[in-house]
């Protein structure tokens, strides 16, 4: 595999940016073309290139279709952008339903990313504590008031590592493998967390061994010759190397209404409240996983990567965590081919569905082909599962995430592990059941969970409101370093 260049990869893909607790984000209209584009030519956009100490404040940006296309972008270059990008999140009834868009998370009612509400830019801005506000001022020159207008301005929260329902979140996220580097197996697990680079970022081999099709210009299209020639395709430039699709979903989180559900669930027991929430969950409020982890000590695993050295191989009809818990359902953790499944003959069976362990196997996708990096944001003020079961406690604003993913084929990663494993109710072979964080409750989606039981039937929980709706959404491309160059000199 040819050698990253980070200095042409925008940070977010690399660092994510976590370690910088203030964060915020711009939702923006170009209304002059020409002085959006003056914007992003001296606009300091962070690269992905490790710098020592780090830097203290980065700035990333991404575009949506009608954005680039307002820039001046040639529509012809549409031809090598995924039919999800160009359509856009909310672009399509059947998409919408398929994501589980509907009801108090359809797209008419949407704050933005809605039909007539679709952003041209995203500005994401990061700092330390105490650095946000001057970061804001800086980059909002006398150029950003001729360039745009504000469709939204999306503030954060540090909730210290909790999501908002009160569970350590980002602990499960792809290794990317930013090298090239031979798998060899170095512990005893079937499952790898290992991910091509490919599955990330555009002009590299995804977990197909292939290049996913990207834009490409023609080289009279890029006279200044600021994009790198395209691999394979002479007479072309590509204008997605190094470059990614990213998807933004604003996700607004009953917590109050979630917790006292369950309250109600276990009559006002507070111990059973929480352990039918890390039921649903698939980790203790801690992040512990509910299943046993592997024992075995692999150099340069720290404590917080061994919450992931897990598989669900052992607890195949869910005892321990349920089959539809929502990490189960965003990750299965299965792998296409398990230990000791080598030889032609042998992995031939396999795919004809035979020697299998247990009949899920032959319902869920080998996980490797579906990865996403999270690099989400919580917003609003946090609030206890004490609190929120609490008689009287006037609201105090909406709460929820800021859910913010790469990758580099939206319809065979996000829209997947959307549409497939966490809306879909006939996930692992269960029925009448979607995902009980994110699922829809509408009438197709259904309303229950079910909690298998060591001796006798499963618990049903059923009746369950909806827990998250979506408040807005989109599309994104975020490109390289070159290609934002590129666009800025589109005018020229």
């Amino acid at each position: 595999m040819a050698s990253v260049d980070y200095g042409d990869v925008q940070g977010l893909v690399r660092f994510g940016y976590g370690r910088m607790k203030e964060a915020c984000f711009y939702l923006l209209v170009v209304e002059n073309p020409d002085a959006a584009r003056a914007w992003l030519s001296s606009a300091p956009v962070t690269s992905a290139v490790a710098v020592q100490p780090p830097p203290e404040r980065a700035l990333q940006v991404a575009l949506t279709w009608e954005g680039l296309l307002k820039l001046g972008l040639p529509s012809s270059a549409g031809e090598g952008f995924s039919a999800e990008f160009i359509s856009g999140m909310a672009g399509e009834e059947s998409r919408s339903r398929r994501l589980g868009d509907a009801g108090p998370s359809a797209p008419a009612g949407w704050r933005w990313g809605g039909p007539g509400k679709v952003p041209h830019l995203l500005v994401m801005l990061y700092a330390n504590p105490g650095g946000l506000e001057g970061w804001k001022h800086a980059i909002k020159t006398d150029t950003w008031a001729t360039a745009f207008r504000e469709m939204a301005y999306l503030p954060t929260s540090d909730l210290d590592g909790v999501e908002p329902f009160g569970f350590v979140d980002g602990i499960s996220q792809p290794t990317v493998d930013w090298h090239g580097e031979p798998r060899a197996k170095d512990d005893d697990l079937e499952y790898s967390n290992l991910a091509a680079l490919g599955e990330f970022l555009l002009g590299y081999q995804n977990e197909y061994g292939k290049y996913t099709v990207r834009p490409l210009v023609a080289e009279a299209e890029d006279p200044q010759r600021l994009l790198p020639a395209a691999e394979g395709d002479a007479g072309r430039r590509d204008l997605a190397r190094n470059g990614t699709y990213l998807v933004f979903r604003q996700l607004a989180q009953d917590v109050r209404g979630f917790w006292q559900f369950l309250d109600a669930q276990a009559s006002g027991r507070p111990e059973e409240r929480r352990r039918l929430a890390e039921a649903m969950v698939g980790r203790t409020m801690a992040g512990e996983p509910l299943v046993p982890v592997s024992d075995r000590r692999i150099a340069g695993v720290d404590s917080e990567d061994r919450r992931n050295r897990f598989t669900y191989g052992a607890d195949s009809t869910g005892i321990r965590c349920p089959v539809g818990a929502h990490i189960r359902r965003a990750n299965p953790r299965n792998a296409d081919f398990p230990a000791g499944t080598t030889g032609f003959w042998s992995r031939l069976l396999r795919i004809g569905g035979f020697g299998r362990k247990d009949f899920r196997d032959d319902l869920v996708s080998s996980v490797r082909f579906h990865r996403i990096l999270r690099r989400g944001r919580e917003y609003g003020p946090g609030l206890s599962p004490e609190d929120s079961v609490r008689p009287g406690r006037p609201d105090d604003g909406e709460r929820g995430l800021h859910f913010i993913c790469v990758n580099a084929n939206i319809g065979r990663q996000f829209e997947f592990v959307q549409n497939a494993w966490m809306m879909g109710t006939t996930f692992a072979g269960l029925s009448d059941e979607s995902d009980p964080l994110l699922g829809n409750r509408a009438p197709i989606a259904g309303d229950t969970f079910s909690m298998p039981q060591e001796n006798g039937a499963p618990r049903w929980i059923t009746g369950m409101p909806q827990f998250v709706a979506v408040r807005g959404g989109a599309y994104f491309f975020l490109p390289s370093l070159a290609a934002l160059r590129y666009v800025a000199a589109l005018g020229q």
